[in-house]
Parts: C-alpha cells; structure tokens; sequence
C-alpha cells in the first residue's frame, strides 16, 4: 500500500518537471509515414517513426526560413520569395 502511494507521489512530482516536447511536424509526418508503412508491406510502426523524423525536420528547417525572412524584412530590405522553378539560362546568341 505505501509503496503504491510513493510511486504514485513520486510520479506525480516528477510530471511537474517535465520540459514540454517540441513535436512540431511529427505527428503529420507519422500519420502520412504509418500509411505508407502499412501498404508497403505491414511496416506501419517504422513508416510512423521515419515519418516523424522527415516531418521534425522539414518543419524545422521551414522555421529556420521564416526566421530568416522576418530578419530580413525587419531590416527594411524587400523580401523576395524564392522561386519554384529555376529559369533556365537564354540560349539566344
């Protein structure tokens, strides 16, 4: 009984400490990683997982960007959107 009571304290204690998880792109990337897991062969737990880290990672490197724009345009320079596409050189001579 009082070993069940510690644990149950101790647990709650310790929630109190936890730093909050940053996870953003994870669960799209796992919900879109654990479909395609499951139709490539019953592999939904590793297509969860691989989604999670592509999903982490491509929403950090998208953050990484718009903080690189906001800088840019807090300095007063015009912000110019990236193209799509490249042009390809003229060959016009």
């Amino acid at each position: 009984m009082y070993k069940s009571l510690i644990a149950a304290a101790t647990s709650i204690a310790l929630l109190g400490l936890a730093a909050p998880v940053q996870a953003k792109g994870c669960l799209k990337g796992a919900a879109a990683g654990a479909i395609a897991g499951h139709v490539a062969g019953h592999h939904a737990v590793l297509g969860a997982v691989g989604g999670c880290i592509v999903g982490h990672h491509l929403a950090a490197k998208k953050a990484a960007a718009e903080k690189a724009r906001a800088k840019v345009a807090r300095q007063g320079a015009p912000v110019q959107a990236t193209p799509a596409v490249k042009a390809l050189p003229s060959t016009n001579s």
